[in-house]
C-alpha cells in the first residue's frame, strides 16, 4: 500500500477537511462534481502561470492493491513506484497530484493492480497492458497501433495549438490509394498509402515527395494527409505527394528501420522507381522529405545520410539516435557516422519531448540527450538544423502538431505567424563550427546518459 504522502490538490484537501469534519455526503458530491467537469483535476499554482496542479483520480469499486498512473507526464514518467496513486484515508477514493508545466499535451491511462514490470523487462507486451484503462471520467481518447491500447488524453491550457490535423470545413482533400507492394530485396510484401494533393494530375507540374515510415500511424493516428490539406489550403507548403509506408510487422520493423542497409535500397531501389512511374514527383533532392517517429526517424536520417542524392530533407520526431549494432559497444552509431562522413546535402528537422528522459532499455542514453547530442554533431558539420523541444514525451499527441511544424521548417512557403509555441533552436550552417572531437564530448559517446 502506497502512504499517503503525496501531493494533494486544493480540491482533495477541501474534501479531505470535509470528511473529517462529519460531511459522509461531501465524497459522493465530489464524484457528481467530477464527473460534470471530467478528470484529471486542473488547479492553479498560486502566484505561477507557467505550472499547474494535475490530480489523476480513481475510484475503487473493489480493493486493489495498487493503481498507476501511466504516462510521461513528468521526467518520472516510466518510474511506477513513483507514479502509484495513494488512497485518500476511510474512502474508495485513490489520486496522484502532480505540479506539471501548463503547456504539457500527454496521452496516459491508468493501471489498478499493474505488474510493475519495467517496459525494457516486458516479454509479454499483451499480458504487460491487460491492465491499463483509460481514464473513465475523461472522454478524450486516443487508440494507438502497437498494442491496440485505448488512451485518455490530457492537454493543458497553455498547450502548444495544433491546427492542422483535423479536417476543416471547405478545405479540398487529397486522395488516399492503398497498394501492396512485394520488395526482391527484403522478401516481404507490404501496404503502402499514396496520398495526391487536391487537384492533382499526371499533366500537372511534379510534385514534391514526403516519405514516412510507420504508414498506418501516419494515417489514422497521426493525420499526415489531413495536415498536408491544411497546410496546402493555407499556402504554407507547396504540393506533397505522400506516401505512407507499413511495418509488415513489428518484428520485422524492429529490423528493417535501426539502420539497416537493405531497407535503404528497398526505398531507392524499389520504393522509388515504383513511385516515378506512378505519379509525377520532382527529381530534385531538395524537393524530397525522408520522415518517420522513434526507429522511423533513426531511418530518414540513415537513407539521408546514405542517399542524400535521393532525400535532401530528414524529419525526425523523436528520433532512436540512441541505436547501435549489436557488435558495438557505444550507442548513438548514427550521430558517429555523420561525424566521421563528408557533409551531404541535407537539411534536417529533429524534435524530442523534454520528458524523454527515460534510459533506453535500462542503462542507455535517454531521447532527450541523444537528440540534443545529434543536432550538435550536425551543428558542427554544417548542417542546416532546425531543432525543437516540446513539452510532452514519446508521444503521438505532439507528433501530429509537430509535424507540420518539421515540414514547414524544411520545406515551408513562408512563416506561419504564432503557429506554435513550442521552445525551438534553428541551426544553420552559418553558426560557428566547434571542433568534432569538442562536439563528441557533449551528450557523451563513451559514457551512459541517464
Amino acid at each position: 500500500m502506497v502512504s499517503n504522502t503525496q501531493l494533494i490538490s486544493p480540491r482533495l484537501n477541501q474534501l479531505q477537511q470535509t470528511l473529517a469534519a462529519g460531511n459522509t455526503n461531501a465524497l459522493e458530491l465530489f464524484w457528481q462534481e467530477v464527473a460534470r467537469q471530467e478528470t484529471p483535476l486542473v488547479e492553479a499554482v498560486e502566484d505561477n502561470d507557467e505550472e499547474v496542479w494535475v490530480t489523476f483520480l480513481w475510484r475503487a469499486a473493489e480493493p486493489v492493491e495498487n493503481v498507476v498512473v501511466i504516462g510521461q507526464l513528468a521526467s518520472a514518467g516510466q518510474d511506477f513506484a513513483e507514479n502509484q496513486m495513494a488512497p485518500l484515508p476511510e474512502t474508495d477514493l485513490w489520486y496522484k497530484s502532480y505540479r506539471l508545466r501548463a503547456d504539457l499535451r500527454a496521452a496516459y491511462c491508468l493501471s489498478p493492480n499493474d505488474s510493475l514490470i519495467p517496459f525494457h523487462q516486458v516479454e509479454d507486451w499483451a499480458a504487460r497492458t491487460a491492465t491499463w484503462q483509460p481514464d473513465p471520467l475523461n472522454p478524450r481518447t486516443l487508440r494507438v497501433p502497437e498494442h491496440e491500447t485505448l488512451l485518455s488524453i490530457l492537454e493543458l491550457p497553455a498547450a502548444a495549438p495544433q491546427p492542422w490535423f483535423e479536417p476543416r470545413p471547405g478545405v479540398p482533400a487529397g486522395e488516399i490509394v492503398s497498394h501492396h507492394l512485394q520488395s526482391r530485396i527484403l522478401d516481404n510484401e507490404r501496404t503502402i498509402w499514396v496520398y495526391t494533393p487536391p487537384g492533382y494530375s499526371a499533366a500537372a507540374e511534379a510534385c514534391g515527395l514526403l516519405i514516412l515510415f510507420d504508414g498506418w500511424a501516419y494515417l489514422e493516428v497521426i493525420k499526415a494527409p489531413t495536415t498536408l490539406d491544411n497546410l496546402l489550403a493555407d499556402g504554407l507548403i507547396p504540393p506533397f505527394i505522400a506516401v505512407l509506408v507499413d511495418i509488415v510487422d513489428f518484428g520485422v520493423r524492429s529490423r528493417e528501420l535501426p539502420c539497416y542497409p537493405p531497407f535503404a535500397d528497398f526505398v531507392t531501389q524499389e520504393l522509388l522507381p515504383w513511385i516515378t512511374q506512378q505519379y509525377r514527383i520532382a527529381l530534385d533532392p531538395a524537393r524530397r522529405i525522408a520522415g518517420g517517429f522513434s526507429f522511423g526517424g533513426l531511418a530518414a536520417a540513415f537513407i539521408g545520410l546514405r542517399h542524400s542524392e535521393q532525400f535532401g530533407n530528414v524529419l525526425s520526431q523523436s528520433g532512436s539516435f540512441w541505436w547501435k549494432p549489436e557488435d558495438e559497444l557505444e550507442p548513438e552509431w548514427l550521430a558517429r557516422q555523420f561525424a566521421v562522413n563528408e557533409k551531404v546535402e541535407l537539411k534536417v528537422y529533429l524534435d524530442v519531448g523534454v520528458f524523454e528522459t527515460e534510459p533506453t532499455y535500462g542503462n542507455g542514453p535517454s531521447m532527450l540527450a541523444v537528440n540534443r547530442h545529434l543536432r550538435n554533431v550536425l551543428q558542427a558539420k554544417g548542417y542546416p538544423v532546425h531543432y525543437v523541444e516540446y513539452a510532452g514525451g514519446h508521444d503521438y499527441l505532439a507528433w501530429r502538431g509537430s509535424l507540420a511544424e518539421g515540414l514547414m521548417a524544411l520545406v515551408g512557403t513562408k512563416l506561419a505567424g504564432g503557429h506554435s509555441r513550442v521552445d525551438q533552436i534553428t541551426l544553420s550552417s552559418s553558426t560557428g563550427r566547434p571542433e568534432i572531437d569538442e562536439i563528441l564530448q557533449v551528450g557523451g559517446f563513451s559514457h551512459h546518459c541517464s
